[in-house]
């Protein structure tokens, strides 16, 4: 199994990366690992749909108005 492990700062283990097709076969193989999945799923609420669908629609309509994250950071780092 290639595992990744994920450190913190400090070294610390604090994860661990399951490649997509070796975590299918684990769930195939450990079926309570899919019913686990599936309890712990969040949905989002109609709220916080409803919230991304009308920042998506903005940026599509209005892309003139979208600055580039990297020169933003850039500047704001500039004026500290």
């Amino acid at each position: 199994m290639a595992l990744q492990f994920i450190h913190d700062i400090k070294g610390n283990t604090t994860g661990v990366f399951i490649p997509i097709e070796e975590w299918q076969d684990l769930k195939t193989k450990y079926t309570d690992l899919q019913k686990e999945e599936a309890e712990n799923t969040a949905e989002l609420a109609p709220w916080q749909k409803q919230v991304i669908d009308d920042r998506l629609n903005d940026y599509y309509n209005n892309q003139e108005d979208v600055s580039d994250f990297d020169k933003t950071l850039d500047d704001v780092e500039k004026n500290l």
